[in-house]
């Protein structure tokens, strides 16, 4: 009886040893998240402490003129995984990926979107390299749809890493994906409670082309395609006289601009200032965005309420 304790006892402890040693080999996966939005993604698909996220553009941050640091480097550099959203989202990312000569592979998240352009007058010369050219907005997680193509891209990009680990990243995406869906038709029920006359709102810059496409906003704007351009006098009285004729309901600031411009509107135009929206990045922990379904319920909550006035 003693011998057979002993033996039981004697298997525990190689069994145990054999787990704490496969666990410690069993690192987190390294991955890098170009912005925000793309590590909010990641986080629900890693889960636990199946991968640790190093984000390089930061809560409030404007990846058009994000410059990268010698920090950004050294992540990218130690990288098992680095996700971007492509599109010429990251004007940076060519230059860091340089810089930091990372073996990571680079997924690029908006890999079977299907992309819309600009709209014309957002599509300036210095983008368009020239009159006549179109410009593709890269702003695609704006729309639900696509964002359900970042997460599964960011399940198979896991399972190509760590393939011991699919099962898990597989069941958290759909699991998140779920969710997803969830929000999706909160958003269009928001939307179908405004009258077809009032869905026009004004934006700092061209963030919001995929959420039009999407759900059937009319979004203007001040600022084209990048807020690294600065909109003529004549641009913003051509807007101003837009706002008039279409009859904006409401005027957003965004998180990541200088809200002096949409201010100077909203005094020439009579229309309130509705709120904040947030576009290319998410707030802080302790803001009203700061995970991805946080962002879109405070946004169709800021538009829906600044237009119906509850």
């Amino acid at each position: 009886m003693l011998k057979s304790f002993r033996a039981a006892l004697a298997m525990s402890v190689i069994t145990l040893s054999a787990f704490a040693t496969s666990s410690a080999f069993a690192a987190p996966l390294k991955v890098v998240a170009s912005f925000t939005v793309i590590a909010d993604f990641a986080k629900n698909v890693g889960g636990g402490d199946r991968v640790n996220i190093t984000t390089i553009v930061g809560p409030d941050g404007d990846a058009h003129v994000y410059e990268p640091s010698p920090a950004d480097a050294v992540a990218m550099a130690k990288a098992d995984v680095v996700l971007v959203n492509g599109l010429h989202f990251e004007g940076f990312l060519q230059r860091l990926v340089d810089a930091s000569a990372t073996k990571a592979a680079i997924v690029t998240l908006t890999k079977g979107v299907m992309p819309i352009d600009f709209k014309p007058e957002f599509a300036d010369a210095d983008a368009a390299e020239g009159a006549g050219k179109t410009v593709t907005d890269p702003h695609a997680f704006q729309s639900i749809a696509n964002a359900r193509i970042y997460v599964k891209n960011i399940a198979d990009a896991f399972c190509a890493a760590d393939s011991e680990s699919c099962d898990s990243y597989k069941a958290n995406a759909a699991a998140y994906t779920a969710k997803l869906d969830a929000l999706e038709g909160e958003v269009k029920a928001a939307i179908q409670s405004i009258p077809e006359a009032k869905r026009v709102v004004i934006t700092s810059h061209d963030a919001f082309g995929y959420f039009e496409h999407e759900y059937g906003l009319t979004f203007l704007a001040p600022q084209g395609i990048s807020t690294d351009s600065e909109p003529s006098a004549a641009d913003v009285a051509k807007l101003v006289e837009q706002i008039k004729q279409d009859k904006a309901a409401a005027i957003f600031i965004e998180n990541i601009t200088n809200p002096r411009l949409i201010e100077q509107i909203a005094g020439e135009t009579g229309v309130k200032v509705g709120g904040t929206l947030y576009s290319d990045a998410l707030s802080g922990s302790d803001g009203p965005a700061s995970t991805y379904i946080d962002m879109m319920h405070n946004n169709i909550t800021q538009i829906k309420g600044a237009i119906l006035g509850s």
